[in-house]
């Protein structure tokens, strides 16, 4: 099984990286697993949707190469693990940039045939990790929780047919133990490669 970990934060020694390392750590105890991490600010990856992205989505040109690249990234992928802070409530605009440019029409789903929506990302798990720091109180009484997973579980990934296995959240990262968290992201990463290994 190969993994791609995708990560959003301006600062490489930031909880959300460390999370996203230890959740890596944890599947590479699977044998035959391999791990790519990505960190979108590290690459300099462009989030910007652009006049090229929108004539790629008419079909008028082909889509930009960085865009290109990230598919074929994702394409070499079995599960997608997505490490991200929570910002008002929901992922950084890079990371959503990212998805944006990238979760294309024509390769992630096809909508042209006028006789509904062609889901093409069924091949693909998704794993989702946020880290906020309000306490699971607020979230609750908020109702935030359910607000993202129709968001991003809904809204993007099952719009493309990529079912999302686990959605975890990571909670008063700001002020609680930071240990804790590194410990629930390796059990995680195990989790997955369990839980793909016994899918085979």
């Amino acid at each position: 099984m190969h993994t791609l970990i995708v990560t959003s934060h301006p600062h490489p020694d930031a909880l959300t990286q460390a999370v996203a390392r230890r959740i890596a750590d944890g599947l590479s105890t699977a044998p035959g697993a391999t791990v790519e991490l990505a960190d979108l600010h590290a690459e300099g990856f462009d989030p910007r949707y652009t006049r090229h992205d929108l004539d790629g989505h008419h079909r008028l040109s082909a889509f930009p190469a960085d865009v290109l690249a990230e598919q074929a990234r994702l394409d070499r992928a079995d599960a997608l693990v997505l490490v991200f802070p929570v910002y008002w409530w929901s992922m950084p605009a890079l990371m959503k940039g990212w998805i944006d440019r990238v979760f294309t029409g024509g390769w992630a789903y096809d909508d042209s045939s006028g006789q509904g929506v062609l889901k093409k990302l069924g091949h693909l798990s998704v794993h989702l990790v946020g880290l906020g720091g309000a306490d699971a109180r607020t979230w609750h009484k908020r109702g935030y929780t359910e607000a993202m997973k129709t968001q991003i579980d809904t809204g993007i990934f099952d719009y493309c047919g990529a079912p999302v296995l686990s959605s975890t959240l990571l909670l008063e990262t700001d002020t609680g133990d930071a240990q804790a968290h590194l410990h629930s992201a390796f059990a995680l990463g195990e989790r997955i490669a369990t839980a793909a290994t016994a899918a085979r």
